[in-house]
């Protein structure tokens, strides 16, 4: 690390100041062409650093000056961070920073986390950066990727955190099973805060419109198992993302891998570790994301009015502020709707079309999403750990799936289940002894 210059505490406020109307006015995006950039940043965290040896726990070892307040802070081996003057834990710097800033002043919107606060007196994202250099020599992830300033490195930190956070509020709605019609999106007309935003709509197919698919879209077969199996271990709606590539010469956007998350949809503490591991897993592989999935468990495998306004805003989110195109896939597994085509669940690939600029109070539009299907060659070790998780994970749960029940005309959930991932396979045979074992953990559950 190199040598931390000395000063003032006028100048360490000067300093942050600084960084924080940087980022929050100017709203800058990870360059085009730079796939994985949006995630990457992110799975560095403090967890990450304390783990390489960069950082080490340790009390009074992070503060924060800003505009004549002192705040310091203990760092805990995993990663959290205890405010000494009150004793209240924080799971980012991000957070606490946001948090000591607005007690200061009240009307401050973000904290700017990495660059505010200090270990040891100096810039956590000099540590990151650092970070980040020793393993650019490691993996795709980091080939060619100069790191970000602060500025744009806490603009993506905190879009990212929005990004997240909204995928788990979007599946946090009633369970309205199978009751639910889908309705035309031209029935609709313009926004309206008294309409159920839980209706289902049908997709618009781009060729009704007389419109081509802006993107071509490829799915593994892996990705698409894993997803389908997660669906339907349980009556509860799943929410999991989409890790990928995409390619602006051929306009292909690649889903690669699914990434499921083990959480309950409204515990908040368990989300943040499972979403930072996703984000680490994204990484280390060089995948960016691409996308989102979620389970519509008894009901038709169709975008309600609420999905549609979410997924229009992730697109928004991936897309950047620079006028440069990255779709974002949005994708509804329906496992368990009685009107499905026998054990196969349905799986709905859909994008939103914005409304016209001078229709800006209309719904988007869902468009059915054309993709094609790639059958991977095996099943990778990391699928089939995965998948052993999620079983762990759902065991005894209340709302855990009964495998052994029937499910449909004489046929149990485990024959449902079965059915569908058949269609889902890889090319190596060798993967039937292998599901059989999970199917078997599946018979355990009770």
């Amino acid at each position: 690390m190199e040598e931390q210059s000395s000063w003032g505490e006028d100048g360490l406020e000067e300093d942050e100041e600084l960084d924080d109307t940087e980022v929050e006015n100017s709203g800058r995006a990870p360059p085009s062409g730079k796939a994985s950039s949006f995630l990457t940043k992110r799975g560095i965290t403090l967890r990450v650093l304390l783990k390489d040896g960069l950082i080490e726990p340790g009390q009074g070892v992070l503060s924060i000056h800003y505009l004549g307040r002192k705040f310091q802070g203990d760092l805990l081996n995993d990663g959290k961070i205890i405010w000494q003057e009150s004793g209240q834990a924080f799971n980012s710097p991000s957070a606490w920073a946001t948090h000591c800033k607005r007690l200061v002043n009240p009307a401050k919107k973000s904290g700017c986390g990495w660059a505010s606060v200090r270990y040891k007196g100096q810039k956590l994202d000099q540590y990151k950066t650092a970070w980040l250099r020793q393993n650019q020599l490691h993996g795709s992830a980091a080939e060619g990727q100069s790191p970000l300033t602060e500025g744009e490195e806490d603009d993506l930190l905190e879009e990212e955190t929005e990004v997240f956070s909204q995928y788990k509020k979007t599946v946090q709605r009633c369970n309205h099973a199978d009751s639910r019609t889908p309705v035309r999106f031209s029935t609709l007309g313009s926004r309206d805060s008294a309409r159920d935003p839980h209706t289902l709509v049908q997709l618009t197919s781009f060729m009704a419109l007389n419109k081509f698919q802006p993107f071509h879209v490829s799915v593994s077969s892996n990705a698409l198992l894993l997803l389908d199996f997660h669906s339907h271990l349980t009556h509860s709606e799943v929410v999991g993302y989409l890790g990928g590539r995409w390619d602006t010469n051929s306009q292909l956007l690649t889903v690669l891998r699914a990434f499921p998350c083990r959480s309950r949809l409204k515990d908040t503490e368990m989300a943040g570790a499972v979403e930072e591991e996703i984000c680490h897993n994204l990484f280390v592989r060089g995948l960016c994301l691409v996308g989102w999935y979620h389970s519509h468990p008894f009901s038709p495998a169709l975008p309600s009015l609420q999905d549609i306004e979410t997924q229009m805003d992730y697109q928004l989110k991936l897309q950047g502020s620079d006028n440069s195109f990255q779709p974002c896939l949005g994708l509804i597994c329906g496992p368990y709707f009685q009107g499905n085509q026998g054990n196969q669940s349905a799986i709905c690939p859909f994008w939103v079309m914005p409304p016209a600029e001078h229709r800006s109070n209309d719904y988007g539009i869902p468009m059915g999403v054309e993709i094609t299907y790639v059958q991977d060659s095996f099943l990778t070790n990391d699928i089939l750990r995965d998948m052993i998780m999620l079983v762990e994970f759902y065991k005894g749960g209340p709302d855990q799936t009964a495998f052994q029940d029937i499910w449909n005309e004489g046929k149990t959930f485990l024959d449902k289940i079965k059915g569908s991932l058949a269609s889902r396979t890889p090319k190596d045979p060798g993967f039937e002894t292998v599901l059989e074992q999970i199917y078997n953990l599946l018979m355990q559950l009770g």
